[in-house]
């Protein structure tokens, strides 16, 4: 929305152009026009200066709040309605057309004005909100997307700031030029292909095929009713650490079944296997 005004006590414009001298005043069909015709009649309201420019009542809100450096999250409602105000009876003398989001918005602040300043009870002091809340909450995210499109309005512009640049150049023919590359680079290169290739190794885990019967038969043949056996003579460790594990839980079946008797002279001691 913007907001213009006409100086009725400054010359018209038909002075303003008659002061310009010899000077051209304008070209018609090419040919300049340095005098203005007898019979040209120009309204002294055709003469605008455009003073603000608004985009809405957040933008007019934010900019009256900038002005007198207020912060935001306590705004003075009175103060910021009556300028709020000026600024639409202005629109209203200057017979502008009123968009219907400002006078929702006055009617808005009138609201929260009058909700301030009526007495509340005591019980619900603590329970009712602030009745700039709202308000505020929308000034705030107004000025971060407001804030947020300056920014991006700063950014380099094609066409703006800058302006492509294309030179024909005949009969010449593009070279390219072969990378200089020592060979300290090609094995630094080297080592980090090997370095990140050995991230994408696979390792394959296959069940082996022991069974905990077949090994108590195998240490039920090895044993008999008058020879003790070592106990760690039953592990063979050519299967690794599978086989020592189904060995270990073989024993434990066959002790579990009575089936063999384990000795032990004294704690610590080496124990000592046979049938029963």
């Amino acid at each position: 929305m913007s907001v213009i005004t006409s100086d009725s006590a400054a010359p018209g414009p038909a002075e303003a152009l008659a002061g310009a001298g010899g000077q051209a005043l304008a070209r018609v069909a090419g040919e300049p026009v340095t005098d203005l015709p007898e019979d040209l009649y120009i309204p002294p309201d055709a003469l605008e200066v455009f003073l603000e420019t608004f985009e809405g009542p957040l933008d007019l809100l934010l900019y009256l709040i900038r002005r007198q450096n207020l912060d935001v999250r306590d705004i003075p409602i009175a103060e910021i309605t009556r300028q709020y105000m000026r600024y639409v009876e202005l629109m209203h003398e200057l017979r502008l057309e009123l968009a219907a989001e400002y006078l929702v918005m006055a009617a808005m602040l009138a609201e929260i004005k009058s909700r301030m300043l009526l007495p509340r009870p005591p019980a619900s002091e603590e329970e009712e909100a602030d009745p700039r809340a709202e308000l505020v909450r929308r000034l705030q995210e107004y000025e971060r997307y407001k804030q947020a499109a300056e920014d991006l309005d700063q950014l380099p512009r094609l066409a703006r700031d800058v302006f492509p640049v294309r030179v024909a150049a005949e009969g010449c023919q593009p070279r390219q030029r072969e990378p200089e590359v020592s060979m300290q680079e090609l094995l630094l290169a080297f080592a980090e292909v090997l370095r990140r290739s050995s991230h994408y190794e696979h390792h394959q885990v296959q069940k082996e095929a022991l069974s905990v019967r077949e090994r108590m038969t195998e240490v039920l043949g090895r044993l008999d009713t008058e020879h003790y056996c070592c106990f760690t003579q039953l592990f063979p460790r050519r299967e690794g650490r599978m086989g020592l594990v189904v060995s270990f839980l073989a024993v434990l079946e066959l002790v579990k079944e009575a089936l063999i008797e384990l000795t032990q002279n004294e704690p610590y001691a080496p124990i000592y296997v046979r049938a029963r």
